[in-house]
């Protein structure tokens, strides 16, 4: 599976088995926990076995995990999770991991890239998005890219600093 972004800076493409000790250092980075939601690492084994038994048929596994891909290198992830068919709608999830390599348009490219698909071979009526308050870099992409802050869940997010709030974003087609 490849997903072309339009402005041809990236693409979106299945995990392959090489992604193994890129995914075993972005998912074990705690300051990456602190948006994924982990809260203990990930061994190499259990990683190796999540890409093995990746099933893109996403009716079935309700979630897809994609690689951001630039000029042949994996820059970062997209998820998409809770795949509603019913109401036809998803969440989605992004991580560019290197500093060096955000703000580069990848993640506004990936995510435009994801709405095409959802939109066009999906069949979505819209895709949502929970972005953490203290995450202003993501509110502003999000927002770029036509999500719309749609409510907010109060002490949502516990931190170490004490809890903070959640926006929710969502974009209808």
């Amino acid at each position: 599976m490849r997903i072309e972004c339009t402005d041809k800076i990236c693409h979106l493409r299945a995990v392959e088995p090489q992604d193994l000790e890129l995914m075993y250092v972005w998912e074990n980075d705690r300051e990456v926990w602190r948006v994924s939601g982990n809260v203990a690492p990930l061994s190499r084994n259990r990683l190796a076995q999540f890409i093995e038994e990746q099933n893109y048929d996403i009716y079935a596994t309700r979630q897809m995990r994609l690689i951001i891909e630039a000029e042949g290198i994996a820059v970062g992830t997209l998820d998409i999770f809770d795949f509603d068919p019913q109401h036809l709608r998803f969440g989605i999830g992004i991580l560019v991991y290197g500093a060096e390599d955000r703000r580069r348009g990848y993640a506004r490219a990936a995510i435009e890239a994801i709405k095409r698909y959802g939109r066009e071979t999906l069949g979505v009526k819209q895709i949502w998005a929970g972005i953490a308050e203290n995450n202003p870099a993501s509110i502003a992409l999000f927002e770029a890219c036509g999500f719309e802050r749609c409510g907010t869940r109060r002490a949502w997010l516990r931190t170490t600093d004490g809890f903070i709030d959640q926006h929710e974003y969502q974009v209808i087609f």
